[in-house]
């Protein structure tokens, strides 16, 4: 009886942290990466990997995946690949990652947070992966998972120093040097500064000239004066009697 109740209640809560995360975010759970290689590529992607801290729908699977010890072990072969380095050098020469990072000046991302802190499935579908025995099940038999054992053995392998070594001199870390040399890479990141919708409705809609504009239209003596100066009607001519 005890182990029924236990089961229905993990199930309660599973449903409950998938609907929290995917209730009402579609293109948030679209876009969610299915395998620990994929959530690593996310994560040290400087023009997407804040994506999980602006939405707690987005960061309630990003914290399930955290605590998965595939997880750590994706990472642990990403930053033994110069590549994942590389990519990230780019990616921060990227006007992307400005646009990533000044989306918490947005209001409305405090606003999600301060909703969610008052919403008992967040809470729950936080909560959900530490009271699953599977959880602790994974890390304990991490240490014979042979994905850790071939992580350890690529350690040593003497290829990948070798990779390092020659790493610099790779097309990719050219490439990536070459960059701040290209003028179109700073005429991206002024368009990047100037677009409002680098910082989010609220504060884009502030810097957006548009919008003084538009509100300033208001004040246009022209327009205020426009009613006045228009012709008046015709009188039409009284109706015989």
């Amino acid at each position: 009886m005890q182990i029924a109740k236990l089961t229905a209640a993990l199930i309660a809560v599973a449903a409950t942290s998938a609907a929290f995360a995917n209730g009402t975010a579609p293109a948030a759970a679209a876009a969610t990466p299915t395998s620990a290689d994929a959530w690593v590529a996310k994560m040290t992607d400087p023009t997407q990997n804040s994506s999980a801290f602006k939405d707690p729908k987005a960061f309630v699977p990003w914290m399930n995946a955290m605590v998965d010890p595939a997880t750590s072990i994706a990472m642990t072969n990403a930053m033994m690949n110069p590549n994942t380095s590389l990519r990230f050098m780019t990616g921060m020469m990227n006007p992307a990652s400005f646009q990533n990072y000044m989306q918490f000046m947005d209001p409305a991302v405090s606003m999600k947070w301060m909703a969610a802190a008052m919403d008992p499935n967040f809470y729950t579908a936080a909560m959900a992966p530490f009271i699953n025995p599977n959880l602790y099940m994974k890390w304990m038999m991490a240490p014979m998972d042979p994905r850790l054992l071939s992580t350890g053995m690529q350690a040593l392998n003497p290829g990948m120093y070798t990779n390092w070594m020659m790493a610099p001199m790779s097309p990719q870390a050219m490439n990536a040097m070459m960059a701040p040399l290209n003028p179109s890479m700073y005429t991206n990141w002024m368009g990047a500064v100037a677009n409002p919708q680098t910082y989010g409705p609220l504060v884009g809609g502030m810097v957006n000239p548009a919008t003084y504009n538009n509100a300033l239209q208001g004040f246009n003596p022209l327009t205020m004066m426009a009613p006045m100066m228009a012709p008046a009607a015709p009188v039409a001519p009284a109706a015989a009697q």
